[in-house]
């Protein structure tokens, strides 16, 4: 473990860092199956903290930018035990923790004897963990929320053998070894960075130098000084970081990259191309998410074919493509996507009726994402079944329109929706970013659209936005965005 100008932290400090947490917590009156919400900004400590707490209870991250209200649910939805905060924070998680009568540490950083070391104060005294010691393949390792854009944020538990088997898969769908560093800018309260990020990794021995948090101004020194080996993140940390690259040519030549990972959103194909081109270094597209500890699919390293476009060959799970009854579809029939393995949770917490539709009767969960797998066993993603745009009945894939789009050469980021219409219940919209130095009209967008589209598909309207509005991780999200573009 390491960081931007920190002492790197060894395995051996590692382990006795989460054993000496473990003894802490167990003596405060926490073990095994109590929720400990951690509340850090993004660094080493955010990362020696999961993996400490999760060694002999059940870590639950939490978005450190959260307000008041937000950490209020959150919290008392977990069943949070204790909130670790750093020494000194002003979090608004510490007062709703006492209203909550949720009992608060306080974590200080000691940089010197390693990145991410750390101590521990406990405000009052407790009794004994009820279950002390190192944590069973069994017992919940991590808690994390659905994002919940169309209903209310689902708990996922995660068992510590869920947590393990996608580390494993990942670390060799990536062929880790110990020469590898990864330099890590996504968010630790997300499963993309703690499991890809930190933990497989870690699993095969490599080093992980945690930064700050993601910053494109900042990425270039950081990959100098680290020298890593890869990174992961998302569709716009990909495109701010070649929105830079052209002055850092000769970071990018000194330190050749073995490759580039991108999941937790589409990545555009042109994207792709330019990253490639940037860092002559092989761009992996993976797909994952919270229920299944994160990797599903991945797209091969060379000499495998890698299809742009594509999500990849199976990575972990199996990985099906069934009809409305939960039926397996023929190679090339496109369907919704489902998935099962080890990797996958077992069920979302206190949720029967969430349950029963979420998994199928042959006990495969459904991803709630439309898809096709070709003869090969490459899965294509056709867009997610609630992102679907009904225009009269006619259904459009909100992916298909915003490839078109991006092959503009003044669009940097797009992003279709769905808007509501009086007589065809939905339309088609799309919001728009150009690229720096660019200018162009929304007709003139429109038109080259219409040479490429079908008519039902060329949005009726494109909005063109100095920014799109993210996600906490940085996602675009459809799903709301015309409310938060006031047109709905």
């Amino acid at each position: 473990m390491s960081s931007p100008g920190g002492v790197p932290l060894s395995f051996g400090a590692l382990r006795a860092l989460a054993e000496r947490t473990v003894a802490d917590l167990n003596a405060h009156g926490i073990g095994r199956g109590d929720r400990v919400a951690i509340v850090l900004p993004n660094g080493p400590e955010m990362a020696t903290a999961f993996i400490s707490v999760a060694s002999g209870a059940t870590s639950a991250p939490l978005n450190p930018s959260y307000k008041a209200d937000e950490f209020e649910f959150y919290m008392s939805d977990l069943n949070a035990k204790l909130l670790i905060v750093a020494e000194g924070s002003e979090s608004a998680s510490v007062a709703v923790a006492e209203k909550l009568g949720v009992a608060v540490a306080r974590l200080t950083p000691t940089p010197e004897q390693g990145a991410g070391s750390f101590t521990l104060a406990f405000a009052g005294e407790a009794g004994p963990a009820g279950q002390s010691g190192r944590a069973e393949p069994d017992d919940i390792a991590l808690i994390l929320h659905t994002s919940g854009t169309t209903s209310r944020p689902k708990i996922v538990p995660l068992k510590q053998s869920n947590v393990c088997a996608s580390a494993r898969n990942i670390r060799t769908a990536l062929a880790f070894t110990p020469e590898d560093r990864g330099l890590n800018i996504m968010p630790l309260f997300h499963i993309h960075g703690l499991i890809a990020g930190v933990l497989a990794p870690l699993s095969a021995g490599g080093q992980v130098c945690c930064s700050p948090g993601f910053n494109a101004l900042k990425f270039f020194g950081w990959m100098e000084e680290v020298k890593p080996t890869w990174y992961t993140g998302v569709p716009t940390m990909h495109q701010a970081i070649l929105g830079r690259a052209a002055r850092n040519r000769e970071i990018i030549e000194s330190t050749p990259l073995r490759f580039i990972r991108s999941s937790s959103s589409s990545l555009p194909p042109q994207v792709l191309r330019e990253l490639e081109e940037t860092f002559s270094a092989p761009v992996v597209e993976a797909y994952g998410m919270t229920e299944a500890s994160h990797q599903m699919a991945s797209n091969p390293l060379p000499p495998k074919p890698n299809r742009p476009g594509s999500v990849g060959l199976a990575a972990g799970p199996e990985i099906a493509v069934v009809d409305h009854d939960g039926e397996p579809l023929a190679a090339g029939e496109t369907g919704e996507i489902v998935i099962r393995g080890d990797n996958v949770m077992s069920g979302y917490e206190n949720n029967d009726k969430a349950n029963a539709g979420a998994f199928t009767k042959q006990g495969w969960f459904r991803t709630g994402d439309q898809g096709v797998l070709c003869p090969e066993g490459y899965l294509t993603i056709t867009g997610r079944l609630k992102e679907i745009i009904n225009r009269g009945g006619e259904k459009i894939s909100p992916r298909e329109v915003d490839e078109i789009l991006m092959d503009h050469p003044a669009v940097s980021q797009c992003v279709t929706f769905a808007v509501p219409h009086d007589k065809l219940g939905e339309d088609v919209c799309a919001a728009i970013v150009l690229r720096e130095g660019a200018s162009a009209l929304e007709k003139e967008i429109r038109s080259f659209a219409s040479e490429r589209l079908a008519a039902f598909k060329v949005p009726a309207k494109i909005v063109i936005l100095d920014e799109i509005p993210k996600g906490a991780t940085g996602k675009l999200q459809r799903i709301g965005l015309a409310e938060k573009l006031g047109l709905a």
